[in-house]
């Protein structure tokens, strides 16, 4: 690939990753939030009977809204189109946003707390479903990790804000990024403010942004999903657009199938394959979120504190734990198409689960010690932790659920995938706090059941290497280290009759500018060519 060609899909890539940003800064916000002695006497939450089940609803409500949300995703992205998709979210988030930031009363916050977390997780589902539709195959993995990139910086940016409530304590002004400034009753509400401003960049956006175009082939709005194509995968090398012309020839061919297959939810329900695919969204997600990552996130500061550190610590590591996590998703990118994603992936789960077993074992022997090289080791388990997460999950979870679904489903499988990251969020946000009080460092042990699933996620979840190149018949698993063409997924689930054309059986003809189908001898190509593209 060329380097303008692939400096304008980072760029494309980039400018959708502001809905990234958007959720991983409102999924952590309320962190500080909370921790604002302001937000809590403003909002009479020291003084109220029911405090505990109001701040308890602030995560509830969010992760609730959050599966709602997600779910009528698909319904949105299939019938206005991808970009509406991440058009509607982002006025969610900004309306919340607004409403949250002025809110007078804990009622009015909590309402649109519920709000914010379904435009959250749409954003969450929708963005990987756009950029997966748009990547080219052999860099798919990369590019779709640019979502994990942008996420992570979201909690970044949160975090280096991120307040601490027993750092008032101590003397020490709340929030670490706000450590010099004290806006009395308002404290609060610059932080909450700024979930506003990255769906607003995205919403500004996304009118210079490109509609999928498998979305638009699947309309019939086949010039314009041509024109797209063109200027994604213009090359001075390729003048004659022959990469184009053969994906635009394979998703043309696709979606004239597609649109004839059942696509409802119980249709998924009911076809085996379909349901296989289901399953393996949901069991990716599910098994993520058992790595363990979200407790140590929520919990991180509760645990540096029980390890004895200092309040300015408390609230550095965290944020520093984000920062690392932030560059490790950024190399990922490097690495993610280089290995088979369910093999890439259940390493880096057992390696989670490693990192904690070591970290359980250290907590256990020096907790309450003043062993400070121990200690230090308990908090260089957590960064090490992040070598497994960041590198092989975070962002590598989003292009394989897009790589198995076929077109006119994926927006539902995607978003059941996130539906089930929401789910799981609120059964550890749950369990956590309450195992932290009860049994203390061995509440580390709840997340082992991740080594389980990252055993089953490599011995039985679709391979990547090849079983027989040669045949007429694509018998390749999904995911190759140099990727299969979305149009091909549906041959890996024993569903070969629905696969339209193959990459492999097309040519080109530089004399008539045609593609031609090899296996049917059919010919096709761009048609709608127009000076200066």
């Amino acid at each position: 690939m060329s380097s303008r060609r692939y400096r304008t899909k980072m760029l494309t890539q980039r400018s959708r990753g502001f809905g990234s940003i958007s959720y991983g800064y409102n999924a952590s916000i309320i962190g500080t939030t909370l921790g604002q002695p302001s937000f809590i006497k403003y909002m009479k939450l020291d003084t109220l009977p029911n405090a505990t089940d109001l701040i308890s609803s602030t995560n509830g409500l969010f992760q609730t809204g959050g599966v709602v949300g997600t779910l009528i995703m698909p319904w949105i992205a299939d019938k206005w189109g991808r970009k509406w998709g991440c058009a509607v979210p982002c006025m969610l988030l900004i309306i919340s946003g607004a409403v949250m930031t002025g809110s007078v009363n804990i009622g009015m916050f909590l309402a649109f707390r519920f709000f914010s977390g379904a435009g959250s997780f749409m954003i969450l589902a929708v963005v990987p479903i756009l950029m997966n539709e748009i990547v080219p195959v052999s860099l798919r993995g990369a590019l779709v990790d640019i979502h994990g990139v942008m996420l992570v910086l979201g909690y970044t940016i949160q975090g280096w804000s991120r307040t601490l409530a027993d750092a008032t304590t101590h003397g020490l002004p709340v929030g670490f990024g706000f450590f010099f400034w004290n806006g009395g009753a308002n404290t609060w509400r610059p932080p909450m403010a700024l979930t506003m401003v990255w769906p607003l960049i995205l919403l500004v956006g996304l009118p210079f942004l490109p509609e999928s175009p498998r979305w638009l082939c699947m309309q019939g709005r086949d010039a314009e999903a041509e024109q797209i194509l063109i200027k994604l995968h213009s090359d001075p090398r390729d003048p004659e657009n022959v990469v184009a012309a053969a994906e635009f020839y394979q998703i043309q061919k696709q979606m004239q199938i597609d649109r004839t297959l059942g696509s409802s939810w119980l249709h998924i329900i009911r076809k085996p394959s379909y349901r296989k695919r289901a399953l393996l969204a949901i069991g990716t997600c599910g098994i993520v979120q058992c790595s363990g990552v979200l407790v140590i996130n929520n919990y991180g500061p509760t645990l540096y504190k029980d390890l004895g550190f200092s309040p300015v610590q408390q609230l550095l590591y965290p944020a520093a734990w984000l920062t690392f996590a932030w560059g490790m998703n950024a190399l990922a990118m490097l690495l993610v198409d280089r290995f088979p994603r369910p093999k890439y992936m259940a390493f880096g789960v057992l390696g989670c689960m490693s990192t904690l077993i070591v970290e359980a074992a250290l907590v256990a022997t020096y907790l309450g010690t003043s062993n400070k090289s121990a200690l230090l080791a308990c908090v260089a388990m957590f960064f090490v932790f992040q070598v497994f997460y960041a590198l092989c999950l975070d962002g590598t979870q989003f292009s394989y659920l897009g790589e198995v679904f076929p077109t006119h489903i994926r927006a539902k499988g995607i978003c059941l995938g996130v539906a089930m990251i929401s789910l799981m969020n609120i059964m550890w946000l749950q369990s956590a706090p309450i195992a932290f009080i009860n049994i203390g460092w061995k509440s580390l042990a709840l997340i082992i059941p991740g080594s389980i699933g990252g055993v089953l996620m490599f011995l039985y979840f679709p391979d990547s290497e090849p079983l027989s190149r040669p045949s007429a018949v694509l018998q390749a698993d999904l995911i190759s280290a140099n990727g299969v063409p979305l149009e091909e997924v549906a041959a890996i689930f024993g569903d070969a009759d629905e696969v339209a054309v193959y990459e492999r059986d097309l040519d080109f003809d530089p004399t008539t500018h045609a593609v031609i189908d090899a296996h049917s001898g059919e010919k096709g190509g761009i048609k709608h060519l127009e000076a200066g593209l």
